[in-house]
C-alpha cells in the first residue's frame, strides 16, 4: 500500500478579473508522503492560499487532479468531497477561528461529533490532545480566557482531532510573538510527527521552514523546490 497522502497532478487554477483571466497555478505538481512535513514558502500573491484550498478540497482545479490517499477528488460529488475532507484533512489557520461560545474542549469535541464520533469518545480524545499541548488546566475555558498561544494550541488539537492523514496550515503562528510562535510551532511539529501525518505548512519564516523536511515554492504557477 502506497504511503502517498497528497498528490497534486498538473493542477491549474484560473480566475476571471476585470483585466482578464488571471492564472495563479498552471501545471502545478506536488506529492507528500505519510510523516513528511513540507514548508510552502512563497511571496504573497503567488498562490499559496489557492494551493492550500485545492489540496484541502475547498476549491476545485480548472485542470489536473488532486488525490487524497490515492483517491481522485475530481470525480467525487459535493457530499463525498465533504466527507473525505472531514475524515482525511485537518486545517490550521493564521487566525484560530475557534467558536467563542464553546470551551476549549468543546471546540475539539464538535468536529469529531460531526464526523460521527460519540460524545464520550470525542471528549476523551479532546482531553488527550489538549493535554499533550499543555492545556489540561484549560479544558473548560472559553477562547476569550485563553492567550493567543493557547488559542492556537486548541486550533491545532481541533485540526488533529479526527486523526487526519493530511494537515494543511496557513501561517499557523503568524499572529503570535516570536517566543510564543517558536513554542507553538515546536508543539505542532511534535504532534504531527508523532501521529505520522503528512503536513503542508505555509510560512514566511525561513527559520521555521528550515525545521521541516523540505521546502517548496511557487514560481510561474508551478511548484518547485525553494
Amino acid at each position: 500500500m502506497s504511503d502517498l497522502v497528497l498528490e497534486l497532478r498538473d493542477v491549474a487554477r484560473r480566475f476571471s478579473t476585470e483585466a482578464g483571466q488571471l492564472t495563479v497555478l498552471e501545471g502545478a505538481t506536488l506529492s507528500l508522503r505519510a510523516g513528511e512535513i513540507v514548508a510552502l514558502v512563497a511571496p504573497s500573491g503567488t498562490g499559496k492560499s489557492t494551493l492550500l484550498h485545492l489540496a484541502g478540497l475547498l476549491e476545485k482545479p480548472d485542470a489536473g487532479e488532486v488525490f487524497i490517499a490515492g483517491q481522485a477528488a475530481g470525480t467525487l460529488g459535493d457530499d463525498k468531497r465533504t466527507a473525505l475532507r472531514r475524515s482525511a484533512i485537518g486545517f490550521v489557520y493564521q487566525s484560530h477561528h475557534l467558536l467563542p461560545e464553546f470551551t476549549a474542549a468543546e471546540n475539539v469535541i464538535l468536529p469529531q461529533m460531526a464526523a460521527g464520533v460519540a460524545r464520550a469518545a470525542a471528549a476523551t480524545r479532546a482531553a488527550e490532545l489538549l493535554g499533550r499541548l499543555g492545556l489540561s488546566e484549560r479544558l473548560d475555558h472559553r477562547p476569550g480566557r485563553l492567550s493567543g498561544g493557547e488559542q492556537q494550541r486548541v486550533a491545532i488539537a481541533r485540526a488533529l482531532a479526527n486523526k487526519p492523514r493530511l494537515l494543511l496550515a496557513d501561517e499557523p503562528t503568524g499572529n503570535l510573538d516570536v517566543g510564543t510562535s517558536d513554542r507553538v510551532f515546536e508543539e505542532l511539529l511534535e504532534q504531527v510527527r508523532g501521529q505520522g501525518v503528512a503536513a503542508l505548512i505555509a510560512t514566511h519564516n525561513p527559520a521555521l521552514a528550515a525545521r521541516m523536511d523540505r521546502a517548496v515554492t511557487i514560481r510561474g504557477g508551478k511548484i518547485e523546490p525553494a
